[in-house]
């Protein structure tokens, strides 16, 4: 009989119970004991979920309040001595690491929040301290094993490995990883012993950082911690689990160590199965094979993954067939799409239809002829059948595309003179990312009109007289280039989708994206192509209240595509330029329109590059570059491109993102030490920039002295005249309360170095 195994699953619940309780908690409207306890009733819900699906290992402690980086920090007593100086209760110590806090007893800005691999989650960078006494703290781990087992449930704790929690943390003083790794090695040792003694079976100690590049000093770092740590295990069995690709680096190493599972992604792992059948399977070891993909939502295909098993079960006996990934990075259920066709529906499978397919494959591959199950007939007939017409236009658009399409004329330089003249600009111009607080009135308006409770016209003028209201606010704090507040849009990519032909959007296909802050991807289901103008008339609007430059706001098809579910019957090279186009005939319209400053937001980027750097250019940025280009190429010499990045790691990709030509860079910079600006003038970035000057992630209202501090820090290193000054991202997640002070205080932080300049 084959075993069934879960890396991870959703936390923030069906409806996003989690994030809600948690909100209620900030806000002071419930008590800490009803947090604890909505966490705990979630948790029940999901375990009790997974073993009604079929579940043989079911992950525990894979559940977190905000972040599990941010637990594994505190389970190794990592808290940076500016949080304990705070003298906070333990959970308000835990949420001022994660949010920053602002408060009686001091003022401390969060944790710095980084992409997680390749996906749109944020994980908070633990900081090690050289005074850091590393060491097992809280029961986090062994309680919520208890609590399970308390439930009859048989559950296998899940922690983040240490190798990858030495590797993704931030060290603010002289040590290195390796002076931590003895103490870090002696703390999960001890783990391992509780988790024995409370007679856990499997431990899953989840190592992604094994599927990245690495050199040989970090395998010996990998291997002296493991040593350490497995000399501890007593009778509980340790699973090694990595995912989002394969170790082809480390893969003998993670052989040779006395792991007594190894999980392995055959999905994104480009070399697994190569790996496997080449250099062979360890005997006496369990294969964790992560055959389900745990980061799109289309559904398996059972040919394909039975045959892989097949071939595994060649080289071990021992195989647990499982998710490819945690199943965070999907929505909870298909059972909450009421809208959604059958004809459609059956294509999909969310977290727990997962569950579901991980059960007919179990039950497959147990018997003796496969492929004659009533399930494996049905899988197969719906991938024979073809799911949609191909829209020839589409095609025929990208394939006439030449290198003229991607090219902007004239050069660079050129531009920056005829715009300098076009805007007379002060110097260190002022201006904010694009979206204003999402405020009650905001929701309620948007979800009136789609209910039909309101006329189009009602819901136009109630946004006309918000953009209105936001025109006023910002000539009155004193910004130089202007936004219209984006009132109208829900997300920065669902907003475009929904008007857009090729898109699929879902009722509550929620996906965690940080914290409480849980996103809704759209499905890219065929080929995409624009309507009709989508942000036209709003910006010309905005435009009309004011002589001050508004900037037209748009997304960027890279983001798009990357914070979509992409389609699996086409290259993500095609997509990206089926969009880009869209998205340009946008651009075009708006210039038509008087617009004279385009912001084309390209916040994911990053997201989607390779982990490997020899696959960064063919597999990735020598399409997603290009793709911004053919967006903006089309424009006249005075219109000035704008585009937007955040919350992942730039400064190896720097020349790569001066190449997509835009006129003006803004980037998250409050939370990462501005350490981007040195990349900048390492490669003579040429663009205008404009690292973030505050962190809007966080609730605390910046003072205006700590604007300017960050305003000379930036000016010791980039001249005047090619410096924004802006918050590091949208502001619709805080409140008016917070953002109308921390703009001021920008404003006049910006004022006052301008007149030392």
């Amino acid at each position: 009989m084959m075993d069934t195994s879960v890396v991870g699953f959703p936390r923030i619940g069906a409806l996003r119970e989690l994030k809600f309780a948690e909100e209620r908690y900030w806000k002071g409207q419930k008590q800490e004991a009803d947090l604890l306890e909505a966490a705990k009733e979630l948790r029940r819900k999901h375990w009790l979920l997974q073993k009604n699906s079929g579940i043989d290992w079911i992950p525990a402690n894979d559940f977190s309040l905000y972040d599990n980086m941010l637990d594994t920090a505190v389970m190794l007593n990592a808290v940076p001595e500016r949080y304990r100086a705070l003298r906070l209760d333990g959970l308000d110590e835990y949420f001022a690491m994660a949010r920053g806090y602002q408060g009686e007893k001091g003022d401390v800005h969060a944790l710095s929040m980084k992409k997680w691999f390749n996906t749109n989650y944020h994980y908070m960078v633990p900081e090690l301290e050289d005074s850091a006494a590393i060491t097992l703290n809280g029961t986090k781990v062994l309680s919520e094993f208890e609590e399970a087992k308390a439930l009859g449930l048989r559950t296998k704790p899940v922690v983040v490995g240490p190798f990858t929690f030495l590797k993704l943390a931030k060290f603010t003083g002289k040590k290195t990883p390796a002076d931590f790794a003895e103490p870090v090695a002696a703390a999960y040792a001890a783990l391992l012993r509780e988790l024995d003694r409370a007679g856990a079976q499997w431990v899953q100690l989840d190592e992604p950082s094994l599927v990245t590049d690495l050199t040989a000093d970090e395998i010996a770092l990998f291997e002296q911690l493991y040593r350490d740590i497995l000399n501890a295990k007593g009778h509980v069995k340790v699973l090694c689990q990595t995912y989002f690709g394969d170790i082809r680096d480390c893969y003998e190493a993670v052989a040779g160590l006395d792991f007594d599972g190894i999980g392995l992604d055959f999905v994104e792992g480009d070399e697994t199965l190569s790996l496997v059948t080449q250099k062979g399977f360890p005997d006496g070891k369990t294969l964790f094979a992560g055959v389900v993909n745990g980061k799109n939502i289309w559904r398996n295909h059972y040919e394909k993954t039975v045959q892989t098993v097949k071939i595994l079960m060649k080289y071990t006996e021992r195989i647990i067939i499982g998710t490819s990934c945690s199943l965070l990075h999907v929505p909870f259920t298909l059972e909450n799409e009421t809208k959604l066709d059958a004809g459609r529906k059956k294509h999909f499978a969310f977290a727990v239809e997962k569950l579901g397919e991980l059960a007919e494959l179990k039950s497959l591959l147990d018997s003796a002829n496969p492929a004659e199950g009533p399930a494996y007939l049905a899988n197969a007939a719906l991938f024979r059948s073809p799911r949609l017409a191909a829209d020839r236009a589409a095609g025929k658009q990208v394939n006439r595309l030449t290198e003229d399409d991607f090219t902007r004329k004239p050069d660079f330089a050129r531009r920056e003179k005829i715009q300098k003249a076009e805007f007379k600009l002060p110097l260190l111009p002022t201006t904010t990312i694009g979206s204003f607080p999402q405020t009650a009135e905001v929701r309620n308006n948007r979800a009136e009109y789609k209910r039909g409770e309101i006329s189009e016209q009602a819901y136009v003028a109630a946004n006309k007289k918000m953009i209105a209201d936001c025109i006023r606010l910002q000539e009155d704090i004193g910004l130089d280039v202007l936004v219209h507040g984006e009132f109208e849009r829900n997300d920065m990519v669902e907003y475009f989708g929904e008007q857009l032909d090729g898109f699929l959007f879902m009722e509550k296909a929620w996906v965690q994206s940080y914290g409480t802050r849980c996103v809704k991807p759209p499905v890219i289901w065929g080929d995409v192509a624009r309507r009709q103008p989508m942000t036209v008339s709003y910006a010309v609007y905005a435009q009309s209240l004011t002589e001050k430059p508004v900037k037209g706001m748009l997304t960027g098809p890279v983001t798009i595509l990357n914070w979509s579910f992409p389609r699996e019957d086409v290259p993500l090279k095609e997509s990206a330029y089926q969009i880009a186009l869209a998205i340009r005939e946008e651009v075009l319209d708006l210039e038509a329109n008087g617009i004279r400053m385009i912001q084309i937001d390209e916040a994911a980027l990053r997201e989607k590059l390779p982990l490997r750097k020899a696959d960064w250019h063919p597999k990735y940025l020598d399409w997603a570059i290009p793709a911004f280009r053919l967006v903006h190429s089309g424009v006249k010499p005075e219109t000035q491109i704008h585009t937007h990045m955040c919350y992942s790691e730039f400064n190896d990709i720097i020349r790569d993102i001066d190449a997509m030509d835009a006129d003006v860079i803004t980037f998250e910079a409050s939370r990462s030490d501005l350490t981007i600006i040195d990349a900048l003038n390492r490669c003579g970035f040429r663009t205008e920039v404009g690292p973030g000057v505050y962190d809007i992630h966080s609730p605390r209202i910046p003072t205006e002295e700590e604007i300017e501090k960050a305003l000379r820090t930036m000016l010791k290193k980039l001249p005047g005249e090619k410096l924004w000054v802006n918050p590091d991202c949208g502001l619709k997640t805080r409140g008016n309360a917070e953002t109308e002070p921390s703009l001021r205080n920008m404003v006049r932080a910006a004022e006052t170095i301008r007149k030392e300049l």
